[in-house]
């Protein structure tokens, strides 16, 4: 790397936020937090050590680099901009890294606040939910240039198993999109196929171990086909979450007169499930939403 990567701030400490920073502290890196709500921040640090912040901008002061992983855009503008926002604390030569999965708009207006300030930029959303944060298996897409990438790629691998540069700033929070759009269609389609199983009296199981090694195979599948013959979905990534991130996704459609006729229709299945109380239930809960009809 050009520059040695000593002290990091990381600001966030949800779900996700929370195991990725601590990876990054039992790798013996020194590592500053700032969380909104500082019973988190204060329980991470009892576990992990390192060092707890009142304001984003403490955080990211004399930080080689930032890392956030918040909710959404206005998150993100809140813990960037203004007196107590990361960029007001961050020196020349540092580096900003955006974990969030966010509008590929915001990446482009961080990007061109940083050069400005002679600070480096990635978008950089996850793929992996929370089982990929804690077991460091994540998959980040980014966005950005190719010498910011390569200062802190080594890093990332401190809790993913794969890091990939697709472009210029905005690129990484765009393939984000596809992988949720792809992963809409997937769980509708996983769901309908055990919905059939179960109404044509086979054993669901018995034909996800079939199907499983053949064409119709996904993680989705592997993952998440057990919990949804079990009708349990208190684990994983909730619906409220991804019906933001489609939001994201179909906005940018309109945008770029891109169609995506299933991803609107699965949306619409995610917000029958909100209107059953289900807004933190697993995205596989559509199963639910096809057995509430029977």
């Amino acid at each position: 790397m050009s520059q040695t990567i000593q002290r990091i701030a990381f600001i966030g400490l949800g779900v996700m936020g929370y195991p990725m920073a601590g990876h990054l502290a039992r790798a013996s890196l020194e590592v500053h937090v700032y969380n909104r709500t500082t019973a988190k921040a204060d329980a991470w640090v009892a576990h992990h050590g390192g060092h707890q912040h009142g304001t984003p901008r403490q955080a990211a002061e004399q930080a080689d680099l930032v890392l956030l992983c918040v909710g959404n855009d206005d998150d993100v503008r809140q813990v960037t901009h203004g007196d107590d926002g990361v960029l007001a604390g961050m020196q020349a030569g540092s580096l900003l890294v955006d974990h969030t999965t966010a509008s590929a708009r915001l990446a482009e207006d961080l990007d061109a606040a940083c050069r400005e300030r002679d600070i480096g930029f990635l978008d950089a959303p996850v793929s992996g939910g929370q089982q990929g944060a804690e077991n460091g298996a994540l998959t980040i897409m980014c966005g950005g240039t190719e010498s910011d990438f390569a200062r802190i790629e080594p890093l990332l691998a401190h809790y993913a198993r794969a890091v990939n540069l697709l472009g210029p700033a905005g690129s990484g929070q765009l393939t984000k999109m596809v992988n949720q759009i792809c992963i809409a269609g997937l769980v509708q389609g996983l769901s309908e196929g055990l919905h059939f199983a179960e109404r044509a009296g086979l054993d669901q199981s018995r034909v996800i171990e079939v199907i499983s090694q053949g064409a119709a195979g996904s993680w989705q599948m592997d993952n998440r086909h057990r919990t949804m013959i079990d009708d349990e979905y208190d684990h994983g990534f909730a619906i409220d979450w991804m019906r933001k991130d489609l939001a994201i996704c179909l906005e940018q459609a309109r945008h770029l007169q891109a169609r995506l006729p299933v991803t609107a229709l699965v949306d619409q299945f995610y917000g029958d499930l909100q209107a059953m109380g289900g807004g933190r239930w697993d995205t596989s809960a559509l199963l639910r939403r096809l057995r509430a009809f029977d």
